[in-house]
């Protein structure tokens, strides 16, 4: 009994020596970022590092009087929420033909796909919609965004659907649903926190994305990433201004991740568990 609740605490002690050790460095590069966006420029480059100092706003200051930051907001949102959405679109049925019908095919071409740098699909992307003349537009970065969110919402939901009783898919085909009725008013209920943790990640890996809406955005439909750029030069790094564009560019997704983090978590267990 004695050796059992030792075995016990010390699994328990190695759970939360592995939980501090993962967590403590994220934690602290961005603990570390928003203390810079808060130091004044005598003080941004110091070394040995300044820890006690008096906080300015000066540099979120300067992110909105360098960068359009509203508009990049705004396209930001705009592109996020598309990108999203067709990923939902063309992925739950994708996820659902996967699982169902055993296209490991299209999965493993998807998964591919995924794998390859997202530099690799920039050339391509540019040249076609330059032929398009799609430059510089909102649904050019949407479809561009595509390329991590369909992924992203076809793997998530894969375990959804094979975890569906296959009694309820074959009482709807008796009653005289289609397999399309029956993905849409059987599958789809009972997965939705499934596709909402799939939504919400999509979303966050829209939002963060950087090299395509550089290249393939323009002054109209540049996102938040870009506001990033303004702040390095040849001449210099303006660190203060990269972290303060930086802290506000990851607000919105930490707080939305906090808010949520319940629907995320009940949404990716649900799909580990069989049976």
């Amino acid at each position: 009994m004695a050796s059992r609740t030792m075995r016990r605490r010390v699994s328990r002690g190695l759970f939360y020596l592995t939980l501090v050790l993962v967590t403590v460095p994220m934690l602290f590069v961005f603990v570390w970022m928003v203390m810079t966006s808060l130091k004044g420029r005598e003080i941004v480059n110091a070394y040995p590092p300044v820890f006690v100092f008096t906080p300015t706003l000066e540099n979120y200051a300067e992110v909105f009087r360098r960068t359009p930051f509203g508009r990049f907001l705004v396209n930001s949102l705009i592109v996020g929420m598309g990108a999203t959405g067709l990923g939902l679109v063309l992925g739950l049925p994708a996820a659902y033909s996967v699982a169902k019908f055993r296209q490991h095919g299209l999965a493993l071409m998807v998964l591919v796909f995924r794998m390859a740098p997202g530099i690799a699909y920039l050339i391509p992307w540019f040249i076609l919609f330059s032929q398009l003349g799609m430059v510089d537009t909102h649904l050019a970065l949407i479809l561009t965004h595509v390329i991590l969110t369909l992924p992203m919402t076809l793997w998530i939901m894969v375990p959804f659907f094979e975890d569906l009783p296959r009694e309820m898919e074959e009482a709807a085909l008796i009653d005289g649903c289609s397999w399309y009725g029956v993905f849409w008013r059987v599958a789809l209920p009972l997965v939705r926190p499934g596709a909402v943790a799939a939504a919400i990640l999509s979303f966050i890996f829209s939002w963060n994305n950087f090299v395509f809406a550089l290249i393939i955005g323009g002054d109209q439909t540049r996102t938040l990433p870009v506001a990033v750029f303004h702040f390095m030069t040849f001449e210099e790094v303006n660190w203060g201004g990269v972290a303060a564009a930086a802290t506000l560019i990851c607000l919105p997704v930490v707080v939305l991740t906090l808010l949520i983090q319940r629907h995320i978590v009940s949404g990716l267990t649900l799909g580990s568990v069989k049976g």
